[in-house]
């Protein structure tokens, strides 16, 4: 068989393009088939239904007009009827499309350039596509360009078959780059977008700093050394927490290299950050410990429900642990994921000291007892007039000076007091007019009835209308974008009670089902669906259930409050 000139030219031209692009052969002869179906149509009608093939071995053209099967005609360049149908094809139906051989054509000036702008557009959007999977695979990657140009701040830089941007915010403090300039950096977004793929690179990153460890040391690439958690206040200092995961390697000493050699690698790309390579514990402590380094620490209390610790260092320690404007403790705890409060041994003595007092001062008032009773107990480690009032007789009998009748005697004085101080509350609760049957409500005790009708809370209704943030608080951090700033606490009306953020939720949502908003019957079922399909445990799914539901509460009690606004 023969193939005419025009169509080995035009195959060629498809595989030329196709190679100079880097997509495929195909997308490129379904742009043409594309280019040439819209010039068809100029000529045919812009209402013709025209297909176009390119058969991809020889290069003919086909040029087909489809006909829809109608009833009634109404365009009819693209339509047909079935009496007309059915003597083409004689089992030919209503919504069936035949195909009509339309002859070659000679396309002019007009239909040619029109044509060539659909395939231009067309291989445009391949290539742009081809972009977009390409690195949008490479996500998490280090890739390495050269500088383009720089505008306002924001260095575009050549990464091969695309262009990406490091904003002004994503560069390291004092850093400058020129036209050519080779720049290495961590690719952490790939956006789709009109004019093609965007890619934000950011030499800021702190996974930036791992990757440049990952390629410095072997071990880590091998998966014998692996990085836990990294921290970073670019272009000045860094902490990186490591651990092995062969016991006869050591992790600080192989990411720290012969001589310093590899760490100082990472260094030299970093403008001279200074890093510091922390040996991770599964023990909180102990890490905390090791990440507040080179400071030393005395003594460390952990709070584990608000994941929180209390750091207690030598008065002389106590500028390195915290660093130049509390850098060090800030990297350490974004390391470690705690919060860390920081106080010198004086500090806490006399924290302790004053706890030691108050609570001497609470069991004299309260128990009528003297000093040094009052003083035993605190020492013993009992913290609240409840402790005492119900533990074990035992308990308080085994202590030395104590015996079986001064522990008795102690307990009724402290359930005498605890009785006074609760029709105390009781009084004040009637006084601000909280209702009975807000008692019901579970965990709900007469003190923090007083609390929440000296917030204006009344009756169920009012307290169904709590978020749980109003009841037990919240916390905020405060800094600019992207970076970690102070730990703001804001009180809820619950702070000064033992109440956690999962039981404050359910007594929201009791509330609510008291007061009609939320069906009681489709709890068990949803919490069931949740852990069925997402296979969590009954606590977790409990808690997400509620957070649900309080939120659909509160869509639902907006309805409400907006309807009667509108009836009356």
């Amino acid at each position: 068989m023969t193939v005419s000139a025009n169509r080995l030219e035009l195959l060629q031209i498809a595989d030329a393009v196709a190679r100079e692009k880097s997509i495929n052969r195909e997308v490129v002869l379904a742009a043409m088939a594309d280019a040439i179906q819209k010039a068809a149509r100029s000529r045919y009608g812009q209402e013709t239904n025209i297909r176009a093939q390119i058969n991809a071995r020889t290069g003919d053209i086909k040029l087909q007009r489809l006909l829809e099967v109608v009833e009634n005609v109404e365009f009819p360049d693209s339509q047909i009827t079935l009496a007309e149908a059915r003597a083409l094809k004689a089992d030919a139906e209503i919504g069936d499309f035949l195909t009509e051989a339309l002859p070659p054509m000679d396309y002019g000036r007009i239909a040619a350039q029109s044509a060539k702008q659909v395939i231009v557009q067309k291989v445009r959007e391949a290539e742009r596509d081809q972009q977009y999977e390409e690195y949008k695979d490479r996500l998490g990657e280090i890739v390495s360009g050269t500088v383009k140009r720089v505008e306002y701040g924001n260095v575009i830089v050549d990464v091969g078959r695309g262009e990406g941007i490091i904003r002004r915010d994503e560069l390291l403090p004092h850093e400058a780059f020129r036209n050519g300039d080779r720049v290495r950096a961590y690719l952490y977004d790939v956006r789709r977008e009109q004019r093609g793929p965007q890619i934000f690179l950011s030499r800021s990153h702190p996974q930036f700093m791992a990757k440049l460890f990952t390629m410095e040391v072997p071990e880590i690439y091998d998966g014998i050394i692996e990085i836990k958690s990294v921290a970073r206040d670019p272009g000045s200092r860094a902490k990186i927490a490591v651990v092995s995961r062969d016991a006869s390697i050591d992790p600080v000493g192989a990411c720290v290299g012969m001589r310093g050699s590899r760490v100082q690698a990472v260094v030299a790309e970093l403008q001279g950050e200074k890093v510091d390579i922390i040996p991770w514990s599964p023990d909180a402590a102990s890490f905390i410990v090791n990440a507040l380094q080179p400071a030393e620490v005395a003594k460390v209390v952990l709070d584990e429900e608000a994941a929180r610790i209390e750091v207690v260092v030598p008065e002389s320690q106590l500028s390195l642990a915290i660093g130049r404007r509390g850098q060090n403790v800030r990297l350490a705890s974004q390391l470690t994921g705690w919060d860390i409060d920081i106080m010198t041994e004086t500090e806490e003595s006399e924290r302790r000291q004053k706890e030691f007092a108050d609570r001497s001062k609470l069991f004299m008032d309260a128990l009528d007892a003297d000093e040094m009773v009052a003083q035993v107990l605190a020492s013993e480690g009992f913290a609240s007039i409840e402790e005492i009032a119900y533990i074990e007789p035992g308990e308080i009998a085994a202590i030395e000076g104590f015996d079986t009748d001064t522990a008795a005697e102690i307990q009724a004085r402290a359930r005498d007091y605890i009785e006074q101080v609760e029709k105390q509350h009781d009084e004040k609760r009637r006084q601000l007019g909280v209702v009975d049957a807000l008692r019901e409500l579970p965990g709900m005790t007469t003190a923090i009835m007083v609390a929440i009708g000296e917030d204006g809370v009344k009756t169920i209704e009012d307290f169904a209308g709590y978020a749980a943030d109003d009841l037990v608080g919240w916390r905020e951090r405060k800094g600019a974008k992207g970076v970690k700033g102070e730990i703001i606490d804001h009180k809820g009306i619950f702070s000064n009670f033992d109440v956690s953020r999962q039981e404050a939720e359910q007594m929201i949502l009791a509330a609510r089902v008291m007061a009609g908003w939320i069906d009681e019957t489709a709890m068990p079922a949803s919490i069931d669906a949740a852990e069925e399909e997402a296979g969590v445990t009954t606590a977790e799914a409990e808690a997400a259930h509620v957070s649900a539901a309080i939120d659909a509460a509160s869509e639902a009690k907006d309805g409400a409050q907006t309807a009667d606004k509108h009836n009356a």
